[in-house]
């Protein structure tokens, strides 16, 4: 079960190496590789956190807010970009171990999407976060972005 503790390994100060296609719906779009910094902060003592990912490639910054429902036992992530200011619907879900799956509801070029968000690898040194679509309920995944997590030299 999903704990108010799940995310401690993310507090604190990461370098991120980014992988990212160029149309998220399209599984023959090319990938652009970028870097960008990130630091996560704890609050509730731990059941919830927020962090700012730095992305100058991108032109842009990052905020994910995370909260910890002690009575679902599970997670809900809420992402907001600053190119926008407005937050994305969540994904919602928690860990098996160290891996961590959420879902959620969004749209994308108009189009309805499920998305999922997977952490996997985690340790205090490194982790690595994947998000994918599916236009057809959940049947099949494109897994569009993915983030390598490691601490800074």
């Amino acid at each position: 079960m999903s704990g108010p503790h799940d995310f401690d390994f993310l507090h604190g100060e990461w370098e991120v190496a980014h992988r990212r296609r160029t149309d998220f719906l399209d599984p023959d779009s090319g990938w652009v590789e970028f870097e960008s910094t990130s630091r996560c902060l704890p609050l509730f003592d731990g059941a919830a956190n927020l962090d700012e990912i730095d992305m100058p490639y991108l032109g842009a910054k990052g905020l994910t807010l995370r909260l910890f429902d002690p009575e679902r036992e599970q997670w809900s992530l809420n992402w907001s970009s600053s190119r926008t200011g407005t937050l994305f619907p969540p994904v919602n879900g928690g860990f098996d171990g160290d891996r961590g799956e959420f879902l959620g509801e969004d749209t994308y070029d108009g189009e309805d999407v499920r998305v999922r968000f997977v952490w996997s690898g985690v340790s205090p040194a490194a982790a690595r976060w994947e998000q994918a679509f599916s236009v057809d309920g959940g049947e099949s995944w494109l897994t569009n972005w993915t983030m390598d997590f490691s601490r800074p030299s």
